[in-house]
């Protein structure tokens, strides 16, 4: 679905529709959307605020005679054909006749979106009482941007880089969101984003290298204090290249819902005994009972 940067809604017995402007590659687009009952769109009109001047006009049927706002008459910028009244053997295949769910994509003659604050419909073979309509809407709603989802932070990364040559252990380095008993943490002013972590990864820790890493353990902290692992991601087979490889393999399970456990509480609660968790009652092995009286 485009992103639509203005919404002119219509509503009427029997019929309500939205049109919906957007941009693409610089030109200026409409969406009509028929949301209840049926239409045949034979003209679209536009203008904007500013409503004085000679107002556009289509002859014949296709004219906005005796449209108005609630506030005065309009004065409209330009005016576009689309069909002629009629459905004629087309019926309702013709392609400017609208129900329920259907969508008619636009291309408007206007130089930009902004000089776009009223819109008018004129249409013929509707579900009204009338059967046409001369629709003018104004007051398009601004659609609000949405928000960038907020960046997952973690209380402990951990870049595992397989075993250790000299002693046969496991090798890697643990890095903290904040400072933890002398190990690696991120500097005060970063927040533990997993970007970050590796940012700090590759240019702090001295003798490991981005190619070295095999796993990566990402961490939260227990009610208790304790760190838990949430989830991994493992390196693909011979290693990952650079950053982007581990960042794009990161975003990948992130994406795939490694973190749909997690929701505070909620995780946490996974974490925990239940609440009416009773300790089972100290019961003696008989065996071991008789074993003592032989001694």
């Amino acid at each position: 679905m485009p992103d639509y940067l203005k919404v002119f809604t219509y509503e009427l017995d029997g019929l309500s529709y939205t049109v919906s402007l957007f941009e693409d590659n610089g030109t200026i687009m409409a969406d009509i959307t028929v949301l209840e009952g049926a239409m045949d769109v034979n003209a679209i009109y536009f203008g904007d605020d500013d409503y004085s001047g000679e107002s556009a006009s289509l002859d014949g049927p296709l004219n906005m005679n005796g449209a108005r706002l609630e506030d005065g008459d309009i004065q409209w910028d330009m005016a576009q054909a689309l069909s002629d009244p009629g459905l004629g053997p087309d019926a309702a295949d013709k392609e400017t006749y609208l129900s329920a769910g259907d969508t008619l994509t636009l291309e408007l003659d206007a130089e930009s979106i902004d000089d776009i604050d009223v819109v008018g419909i004129r249409a013929t073979s509707t579900t009204t009482d009338e059967g046409s309509i001369k629709a003018v809407s104004d007051d398009p709603e601004e659609p609000e941007e949405p928000e960038d989802p907020e960046e997952p932070t973690f209380e402990k990364v951990y870049f595992g880089t397989g075993t250790n040559e000299e002693t046969g252990l496991p090798d890697g380095v643990a890095i903290f969101g904040e400072p933890f008993e002398g190990n690696p943490a991120l500097p005060e002013d970063q927040e533990p984003t997993f970007e970050n972590y590796l940012a700090y990864f590759e240019n702090e820790i001295e003798g490991y290298d981005i190619t070295d890493i095999v796993d990566i353990r990402f961490y939260t902290l227990h009610e208790e204090g304790y760190p838990v692992e949430l989830f991994r991601i493992e390196a693909p087979e011979g290693g990952f290249a650079d950053a982007d490889e581990v960042l794009e393999a990161y975003d990948a399970a992130i994406e795939a819902g490694a973190l749909d456990v997690e929701s505070g509480e909620e995780l946490m609660a996974a974490l925990s005994l239940p609440e009416d968790f009773e300790e089972a009652p100290f019961v003696e092995d008989p065996d071991v009972e008789d074993d003592l009286e032989m001694a």
